[in-house]
């Protein structure tokens, strides 16, 4: 996840059935897109989320989650998998985890309403939503009328866009879709950021510091770990602090400890 100049921003605390997570924690540190794990005949396997949640925190030093996103597969779960996801990674990660962020998206707009409340219901820290991607919205104002449908089924809950055009072919630049948007989704906190336009990311973030956006950057290939020191990375081509990132194959730990160091954010399978 990719902080700001201005740093990490302080998310507002929601209304929670049980209080699961940190109470006005900020969203800072990797953020985890995690796997859905699975039996062999194809079911989806929540007996083991517990331990992975204390592999996280324990070994990893990752205290933020992204369930049902691309890398967990949401979007090929059905509404009930998706649910009870959502519910075990709530319940497994209270007094653990700071920030258990469930995306809601799908093709069907009643559906992700649904899941909406169910995450509101549940005590979520937040939602994210992805771009409808058979009927796209081909305008601002299309997406943006998508968006606040869904926000608006859970009031009370941070709210983020999921922008990941390789996989939705929405093109809509997010730089463009932030100007007055909390007027229209008083909950938007901020966008995932999944794609290699580096330019709008500079731009959305360099525009809109005085809103306090958090800007989570989630395409690990482009951010710089190790290198030359004249080699780019995304921090410095957005003008950020300096970022850094982790593929599956690299620790959690140092990359988290470096996070913190530097307070540029990232969020990594």
């Amino acid at each position: 996840m990719a902080a700001f100049k201005g740093g990490a921003w302080s998310l507002p605390e929601p209304k929670r059935s049980g209080g699961s997570m940190t109470p006005g924690k900020k969203l800072q540190g990797l953020v985890a897109a995690t796997v859905t794990p699975m039996t062999p005949d194809g079911q989806i396997n929540l007996s083991v989320i517990r331990q992975y949640v204390d592999y996280l925190v324990s070994e990893q030093n990752v205290k933020n989650v992204f369930v049902n996103g691309t890398t967990g597969e949401g979007l090929s779960l059905n509404i009930q998998e998706r649910k009870q996801l959502a519910e075990e990674w709530v319940c497994q990660g209270k007094d653990k985890l700071d920030h258990v962020i469930i995306h809601v998206g799908a093709l069907s707009l009643p559906e992700s309403q649904e899941l909406a409340r169910h995450a509101a219901a549940i005590g979520a820290s937040a939602i994210a939503v992805i771009a409808p991607f058979f009927f796209k919205p081909t305008n601002k104002g299309e997406l943006i009328a998508f968006l606040q449908k869904v926000a608006s089924e859970a009031p009370a809950v941070p709210f983020y866009y999921y922008h990941i055009p390789p996989l939705t072919g929405v093109t809509i630049r997010v730089e463009e879709l932030l100007d007055g948007i909390k007027e229209q989704i008083p909950t938007f906190q901020g966008v995932k950021f999944s794609d290699t336009d580096l330019l709008d990311l500079a731009q959305c973030i360099n525009k809109n510091e005085r809103e306090q956006f958090v800007f989570l950057y989630g395409v690990d290939e482009y951010i710089q770990l190790f290198g030359p020191k004249n080699q780019s990375d995304v921090a410095s081509l957005c003008k950020a602090r300096p970022c850094v990132s982790a593929e599956v194959s690299v620790s959690h730990r140092g990359i988290s400890q470096l996070c913190h160091q530097t307070r540029f954010w990232c969020c990594t399978d």
